[in-house]
């Protein structure tokens, strides 16, 4: 799932260190419970239709697929921000072209999804969702709000910290990985099961977004960056 890049075989690639990666299963984070393997997995191998399937959407990307605010008729409530970065190989390498979908809360914690029942306000002006396509310098940007915290029912006054769901698809069918991006000195991640689900410290570190003065706009938005690596040492913690 990691080889986004399929330019070396697998033997070539940095193994990532254990506890770098979320684990199956994680019983204070309740849906593993559920949705984890409960037998030994069986390996099928790939079709090359499956390797070498197309990515739908790429040529569907709109003007304003990336900037989630000019996506309706007026501006949507919250703090505007920029979130820039890039996605790389496990030797730094720039990965051009990959298709980023992102999906997110408002600024009041709320999904625009039939299923929240969150008690919180709907904004007419914000979806949540945009998608666009890395550069030949493997760079993408997004323009959004901030997303708030919200509560689910994990566990007794369970609240999840504000996070972006980032989804990146490489050039084959089932070359998809998903992860969700943090912001810095969130007090919830101490009690968040999905974040601590990540064994390690540094790993989970990953996750969280830095400030980034340069991409912010004077008297128009916070940037934040957010580089995603595909696999090896440094990787990403991503999804099953």
């Amino acid at each position: 799932m990691g080889h986004l890049t399929n330019e070396r075989s697998l033997a070539q690639y940095h193994r990532t260190p254990p506890g770098s990666q979320p684990p199956s299963l994680y019983e204070p984070y309740r849906a593993t419970i559920r949705r984890s393997p409960t037998q030994p997995l069986t390996v099928l191998p790939h079709t090359l239709s499956e390797i070498t399937g197309p990515v739908y959407g790429h040529e569907k990307i709109g003007e304003t697929d990336n900037d989630l605010t000019r996506q309706h008729s007026g501006e949507p409530l919250g703090e505007r921000i920029i979130v820039s970065g890039r996605v790389l190989d496990d030797n730094g390498r720039p990965v051009p072209h990959a298709l980023i979908e992102v999906w997110q809360a408002n600024a009041t914690g709320r999904y625009r999804h039939k299923n929240d029942q969150h008690p919180a306000p709907l904004d007419p002006n914000f979806t949540g969702a945009g998608r666009t396509l890395t550069d030949e310098n493997g760079s993408y940007r997004f323009v959004s709000i901030k997303p708030g915290a919200y509560p689910w029912f994990n566990h007794y006054n369970a609240w999840r910290p504000a996070h972006i769901h980032f989804s990146i698809f490489g050039r084959a069918f089932l070359t998809r990985l998903v992860t969700q991006m943090y912001f810095p000195g969130d007090p919830l991640f101490a009690f968040d099961p999905v974040f601590q689900s990540i064994p390690d410290d540094k790993a989970r570190q990953r996750l969280i977004s830095k400030f980034d003065l340069e991409t912010t706009q004077p008297q128009w938005a916070l940037g934040f960056r957010f580089d995603i690596i595909l696999r090896g040492r440094d990787a990403t913690p991503f999804e099953d």
